[in-house]
């Protein structure tokens, strides 16, 4: 091919002649670019190879400069003997840099770093304006995301009010940020899932504000948008909002509407929407289809909420044998314990290694809670599973020793045979209840403590104090820790009057159990009955922030009064406020009233007390004082006759009735009275002396001399008898003062203000206070009553 080679143009004939360097002796085959081939011109002359400059490199705007532009050179690294008749051999050096240095000088760069320095860096990327249609969507998009965060937060918080509003402004942004793309023509852009976030998150919030119209309406616009697949889940929120409204068909009907949309694939939540259904049954009371709902879960995914809600079913229902398939069934869930949990337990406690992570306690909290619903079903279904209710307490005891072989933990069998023990206390067979708490007594540490605590309380309400407090002993020394046992400790040293050890001992409960009421409330006694008031005040409140109780109330109010402050007003009107018709409140508030001059207000309170207890006789002595002083003896004999016959045996009232006549001008009906009374205390001076003063006015001079000579009888033998002399004459049962305290007869009926809590009975009763009708009978005036308080 080489051999018959074509004439070489003439320099004026070469169209690539102005490319030339003008030097006609100059390499055509040198590179300026380092790393090229170089050839070496042949042995020709202008007219060889050499000059022809078709042989030559293009230009370097055609190709660039690299060590692939050159023509390739023999194995060699020059031409092939004879000229172009051979064929280039081809180079073995591998591809990449060469160790040769290129020009003098020349520095080793395998990377090239150098010629990247010499090129500069890139250029920035063309940023896309801010002011662009895409980058206001996209900032407005991260707003509307950004409100939907908050207004979650704040409603997580407990704002709700917050909450909405934010929600409600994510809304509006989200509006408009659709409104804007379809105006730019990005209708296409419109992102579906942050519409469904935004309404989703305001009907939540409409909810938990109680604006269910609101909720509802939202939620009506989800579910009908068929652009969302799974929103129809969404309408068992609607069933909630009406099973809040009591609108409990409406809610079944969303429940049963959701149920037709979730596939069968999705059990648990199709369970968990049945359990709803059967809860809403249950509450409109059609417990035989709420017992249907409750099986099927049972059926297929048991848990033992639901075991609970069927077996309460069925009690209502009476089915008796269903009970106890039910209650086996509750057995057979699979619980939260594991194998050797109380043995593992025991060896953290000897390690010391202290095991307070959130699952362990949730794991607990959980095993606690499923434990107790099986004690409160057993409790609830024992007494009518038979006739005889020890007979079903049996039945379930059995029961649950087998359920114990599988959780030794458990103690179910044991707690249920305590209940039992306890439950003989309603038919009042202290006997039995004591025989049973005794076996426990072999048991272990822990039931031992408890049972000695329950023994203690029999024995305290049975009063023996001995017997209670051996038991108490007992309890402490099982668990020093229990603070039921030193509640009852210190109650048996309340009763003993060491009221100094029993406020030590509420202490110290209340140092096991910072909330303990009854330690509490016995500290403020005990504190009360040591004149430490100021304290006793101080823990009385402490148990009115715990607990809103009338007892507190009571006893801060009655503290109060005892160190004469005025504030005890205010506390016993709030009692009032709370027990409106209390005869023992009421009186004493009369009493208080009474002492300040507002006689008006205290005759409305004693007034309410005698309509609300009508055998009370201070506020009997009080009403009938205060007609008499306003001589209204017509009103005042209605409550001195109520008041003998409460007290037929007691002369002082009859007197008061027959004065009330005489005070009347019913002269003939008084001496008749005086003269029963006479005839039934012969030895009264009082009466003898009424009689004389009666026959005087009327004018009977010889009967008036008669009852004169049986007084100076009477006091001739009176003064034989008692050598104190005369001083002494009138106690026989004259109008003597009368006094007794408010509630005495009737502290079933109003607050009990001194009872101990816990497993403490009544201890001693604290008088409401004392009123005093003093009738000082004299020559002159036998009606002189002295008002309470004055």
């Amino acid at each position: 091919m080489f051999n018959n080679k074509p004439p070489l143009p003439t320099t004026d004939d070469d169209p690539y002649s102005a490319f030339e360097n003008g030097n006609a002796q100059a390499n055509p085959w040198a590179s300026s670019t380092p790393g090229a081939y170089n050839v070496p011109p042949t042995s020709g002359g202008p007219g060889g190879a050499g000059g022809n400059p078709l042989l030559n490199r293009p230009p370097s705007k055609w190709v660039p400069g690299s060590s692939w532009g050159g023509v390739p050179g023999s194995r060699a690294g020059g031409p092939a003997a004879g000229g172009y008749d051979v064929r280039p051999m081809t180079s073995n050096r591998a591809s990449g840099f060469s160790a040769t240095q290129h020009g003098a000088g020349a520095m080793f760069d395998p990377t090239g770093q150098a010629r990247v320095a010499q090129l500069g860096p890139a250029p920035p990327l063309q940023r896309r304006g801010e002011n662009s249609p895409d980058e206001q969507c996209m900032e407005m998009e991260r707003q509307v995301n950004q409100l939907i965060e908050e207004s979650a937060l704040l409603a997580m918080q407990g704002d709700h009010g917050g909450a909405l509003e934010k929600a409600k402004e994510a809304g509006k942004k989200e509006r408009a940020l659709c409104k804007q793309r379809e105006q730019l023509g990005l209708g296409e852009q419109i992102n579906i899932d942050l519409t469904y976030s935004v309404h989703f998150n305001l009907a939540v919030q409409y909810h938990r504000h109680q604006l269910y119209t609101e909720a509802l309406n939202t939620y009506s616009l989800i579910v009908r948008n068929m652009q969302y697949p799974q929103s129809g889940r969404l309408r068992v929120n609607m069933g909630n909002i009406y099973a809040e409204q009591k609108k409990y068909l409406l809610a079944i009907k969303m429940y049963r509407m959701t149920l037709d949309e979730i596939p069968t694939a999705g059990k648990e939540l199709r369970f968990k929407i049945m359990r709803n259904i059967g809860n809403a049954f249950v509450t409109m009371g059609q417990y035989k289809d709420a017992s249907g709902n409750y099986e099927a879960v049972m059926e297929g995914n048991p848990d033992i909420v639901t075991a609970f809600n069927l077996l309460l079913c069925y009690y209502a229902l009476g089915e008796v044998d269903k009970l106890k398939r039910t209650f086996q069934k509750m057995l057979s869930i699979k619980g939260l314990n594991s194998e050797g949990e109380e043995e593992a337990e025991q060896e953290e406690a000897q390690k010391d290694v202290l095991v307070d992570d959130a699952l362990h306690n949730e794991i607990k909290a959980r095993r606690k809670q499923y434990l107790n619903y099986i004690t409160t079903s057993a409790r609830l279904i024992a007494p009518v599973l038979h006739k005889d209710w020890r007979v079903g307490y049996d039945y379930l005891i059995e029961q649950l020793r087998h359920y114990e072989m599988k959780d030794p933990s458990s103690r179910l069998a044991s707690e249920l045979e305590m209940c039992k023990c306890l439950n003989y206390l309603k038919f009042k067979k202290f006997k039995e209840a004591i025989d049973g708490l005794k076996a426990f007594e072999k048991k272990d540490k822990f039931l031992r403590s408890r049972a000695a605590t329950n023994l203690a309380y029999l024995y305290f309400l049975e009063g023996d104090y001995d017997s209670g407090e051996k038991y108490a002993d007992m309890s402490i020394e099982a668990d020093r820790y229990n603070a039921k046992a030193l509640v009852n400790k210190g109650n048996f040293l309340y009763m003993k009057g060491e009221y100094d050890r029993s406020r030590q001992l509420y202490n110290d409960a209340l140092a096991v159990e910072a909330d303990n009421i009854e330690a509490i409330y016995n500290l403020g006694l005990a504190t009360k009955q040591l004149n430490l008031y100021d304290e006793s005040i101080r823990v009385f409140k402490r148990v009115l922030t715990l607990v809103d109780s009338v007892e507190v109330m009571y006893q801060i109010a009655d503290l109060y009064d005892v160190i004469g402050d005025p504030v005890c007003s205010e506390w016993f009107n709030r009692l009032i406020g709370r027990v409106p018709t209390d005869p023992n409140v009421l009186a004493r508030l009369g009493l208080l009233h009474a002492k300040d001059g507002d006689e008006s207000q205290a005759f409305h309170n004693y007034l309410e007390a005698y309509r609300y207890y009508q055998v009370n006789m201070d506020v009997i002595s009080w009403l009938g004082a205060y007609f008499v002083k306003n001589e209204v003896y017509d009103k005042a004999m209605q409550f001195f006759e109520r008041a003998s016959q409460i007290q037929p045996h007691e002369v002082k009232w009859q007197l008061m009735v027959a004065s009330c006549h005489r005070r009347r001008g019913e002269y003939p009906q008084a001496k008749r009275l005086y003269e029963e009374i006479h005839r039934k205390y012969p030895e009264n001076m009082e009466c003898l002396r009424y009689l004389v003063h009666l026959c005087k006015d009327s004018g009977l001079i010889e009967e008036a001399n008669e009852w004169f000579k049986k007084v100076k009888k009477l006091e001739t033998r009176q003064t034989e008898q008692s050598p104190a002399g005369p001083a002494a004459i009138g106690a026989g049962g004259g109008a003597s003062s009368a006094t007794g305290h408010y509630g005495e007869g009737a502290s079933d009926r109003g607050v009990s203000p001194d009872n101990l809590r816990g497993s403490t009975a009544n201890s001693d009763r604290a008088s409401a206070g004392t009123t005093r009708v003093r009738s000082n009978v004299r020559d002159d005036d036998d009606d002189e009553v002295i008002l309470p308080g004055t």
